[in-house]
Formats: structure tokens, sequence, C-alpha cells
């Protein structure tokens, strides 16, 4: 009978730890603490806010394209149609732009001229470094030294050169084109190239970073090479 009794208990004694451990679990405190101070919390906040509005004004610009659509669709398909295509080719790239923008001149830096060091070509992973912070921006199309910058453009070291689209880039100085939706976008930008340290990047290499002023119509060459399609497939009529 006692034996009984003390296997009842140990099970009982199982269950309430195992019920404890488990309420330890679910309520104690984190291994590693926010010390984020309230004005970095503040920060991060502002800066998710100010995404969450682009989002929104993305979102809306759709929608209004969406209405367009669903207009000249009711009205003329074929313009529709033509319009579509249109649209497709400058967001891929494949067309001229011309539209609002800023153009970038990349040269050797008075220092370096000054004292005779011989001028390098910009590295590749510099080069990757600025166009990543000129799409962070909103850019509509990128032009890198007569170069049209697409969804498959490539930046390497060929043979010690610098190419884009396997075409090599000149020794600075040369130029960036960026176009932009509109003017706006482009003030925009300037004002946050001007504020990015990637000029200090483009120092340390002997170089010189110089953001022209917005302008109201900037010229973009279409990507004029072949587009790789390898991974697209062709949809079958009436899917």
């Amino acid at each position: 009978m006692k034996k009984t009794v003390y296997i009842r208990f140990t099970i009982i004694l199982l269950i309430v730890g195992f019920m404890i451990a488990i309420q330890y679990n679910t309520v104690k405190q984190p291994e590693t603490r926010d010390t984020r101070d309230v004005w970095e919390i503040r920060q991060e906040l502002a800066t998710e806010t100010q995404l969450h509005s682009e989002l929104l004004s993305e979102v809306r610009l759709l929608e209004e394209t969406v209405g367009k659509y669903d207009n000249m669709v009711n009205e003329s398909p074929e313009i529709a149609l033509n319009e579509t295509v249109k649209q497709l080719k400058q967001d891929i790239g494949i067309a001229d732009f011309k539209g609002p923008g800023l153009t970038i001149t990349i040269e050797p830096s008075l220092e370096s001229m000054m004292v005779g060091e011989q001028i390098e070509e910009i590295s590749p992973d510099l080069l990757i470094r600025l166009i990543n912070e000129i799409n962070r921006f909103k850019a509509e199309a990128v032009e890198v030294d007569g170069k049209r910058i697409v969804y498959s453009s490539a930046i390497r070291d060929v043979n010690g050169r610098t190419t884009v689209n396997n075409l090599t880039i000149k020794k600075a100085p040369f130029t960036i084109k960026i176009g932009t939706l509109i003017l706006e976008d482009a003030k925009k930008m300037y004002n946050q190239l001007q504020a990015s340290p990637i000029g200090d990047n483009f120092y340390i290499d002997n170089l010189r970073l110089t953001i022209g002023e917005p302008e109201d119509e900037v010229t973009i060459q279409a990507f004029d090479q072949s587009v790789n399609m390898e991974f697209l497939q062709e949809v079958p009529g009436g899917e």
C-alpha cells in the first residue's frame, strides 16, 4: 500500500516539476537585451515610417496604372497593348530614357594629380557599391560610361579591367547618368548622395565623385545587346 502511495506521489511531483519548467521557459527573460537608447529606436521608427510611406506611394501609383490600363482596354485594346509593351521596354531598359535625372562625374582626385600618382581604374567592387547606392534611391535608368545597366548587367574584373556588360570601362574621368521618374526624385537622390559616405570610398582610391545638379531632362541610351531570356517561357494562348 505504501509503495503505491509513493509511486503516485512521485508521479505527481514529476508532473508539477514539468509544469514549472514549462512556465519558467515561457516567462524567462531573453538571452540578449535590447541596449538601444530612445533616439536609436525613434530613428529606426522614422526609417520604417518612411519606408511605409514609400510603399503606399508605389501602391497608389500601381493602382492608377491599372485604372488607366482598364480604361484603355475598354476604349481600344490595341492601344493598351502598345502602351504596355512600351512601358515594359522602358522598365527592362531596351528603350531610350528621356526624363529628369542627374549626372555623376568620376575623375582623378586633385591630390593624386598634384603628386603625379598613377590613376587606377575604378574597381568592380566600388562601382557595384555605387550602383547599389543609386538603386536604393529609386533610379529609373542608369548608364555607366555609355553602357546601360539592366537587370542582367554584370560588373566584373576581366584580365585586370573593369567591365560592364562585357565592355571595358575607361579610366577616369567618365560619367554616370541617372534617370528618375519625376524631378522631385532626382532632387531627393541628389541630397541623399551628397550626404552618403560613398564619396569617401572613392577618395581612398584617388578618385573624386562629383554629383551634378538635378536636371529636367537626361538622355540615356537603350541597352544595345541581346537580352538574356534563358529562364523565360512562352505562355500558351488562352492561359
